[in-house]
């Protein structure tokens, strides 16, 4: 009687979710850089619900990126209504070390002209009750002094000015609620708060990034001066678009001479990473199996048991 042939051990399969070391969030046409290769969309489920869109996986000057519309393609969604902590949590799912953010702002300084870039550092944050992934029995306060990676920040700065950009490093972001402008009132009070720009997003997305210890920095697009300048028009969608669409070529311009300097995320001096270390304050064996794995990839390196 013949032998039975020994069953071939079977090879895993492979992986199928991307990986990407940097990250871009910001407008629909930022993935449209030149020079990026190999280009693929990618929908991920997050334990915190779906996306804004899907992430554009791609390799630029050597190095694997990440995009992401923050409000969806097509602006379907307002700043209240945008799935922060599940656009956060993908960037982690796909191995995202740093993040680049860019956004539409407001100026609140003379200084500061339409069309200009701004680094803001910090935050004053207005909005409500979206800024975190530590809720449902657990508890965790991280650092936040210093909101953004002062490091990725400073590239991104040095790269405007060399391709002679007018850029400004360091400034306060005031993020409002939204979605609604501010008032005449409104935008003095910001401008005596010692603000330098104002958005809808900013700050929301510099805590949640922190919390899943994602360097994070912010470059932002000048489109107006608000509604406080008693010289020039007051803000309007048409203007925000038209400065934003003459904006973006310089953005694509400093994300590609910025990704291309980076060098490797372990080789820079950075607290951005272990932020979490010393701020959970609950108690490992209380935080419930399903907390566990909701922020398994976030949790994984302080609680045992979270899926890596």
């Amino acid at each position: 009687m013949p032998r039975a042939k020994k069953a071939a051990p079977r090879r895993p399969a492979p992986s199928l979710r991307p990986r990407a070391e940097i990250g871009i969030l910001g407008g629909t046409g930022l993935y449209e850089i030149e020079g990026v290769k190999d280009v693929r969309e990618h929908r991920l489920k997050t334990p915190f619900g779906a996306p804004s869109d899907a992430y554009i996986v791609g390799t630029l000057d050597g190095r694997r990126v990440a995009f992401l519309s923050r409000h969806g393609r097509g602006h379907r969604f307002s700043p209240s209504d945008v799935n922060y902590r599940a656009n956060v949590y993908g960037f982690k799912m796909l191995g995202v070390e740093r993040i680049i953010s860019v956004n539409s702002v407001g100026s609140l300084r003379a200084e500061i002209k339409p069309r200009d870039f701004v680094f803001a550092n910090q935050f004053i944050d207005k909005t409500h009750r979206r800024s975190t992934f530590f809720d449902q029995g657990i508890a965790a306060h991280v650092a936040l002094a210093e909101p953004v990676c002062g490091s990725l920040s400073l590239r991104l700065y040095r790269a405007a000015e060399e391709l002679a950009v007018r850029a400004h490093l360091g400034g306060t972001y005031v993020c409002m609620e939204g979605p609604a402008f501010s008032t005449k009132a409104e935008s003095q009070m910001h401008r005596l708060w010692g603000g330098s720009v104002i958005g809808m997003t900013g700050a929301t997305e510099a805590k949640l990034f922190r919390e899943a210890e994602i360097c994070y920095a912010t470059m932002n697009l000048a489109t107006d001066y608000d509604c406080w300048h008693a010289e020039e028009e007051s803000v309007t969608v048409d203007m925000i678009l038209e400065n934003l669409r003459l904006n973006i070529r310089n953005a694509k311009a400093v994300i590609r001479k910025a990704v291309a300097g980076l060098p490797p995320a372990g080789e820079e001096a950075c607290g951005c990473r272990t932020a979490l270390a010393g701020a959970l304050v609950t108690d490992p064996r209380l935080i419930s199996p399903a907390a566990r794995k909701r922020l398994g990839l976030i949790l994984a390196k302080y609680v045992p048991g979270g899926a890596r």
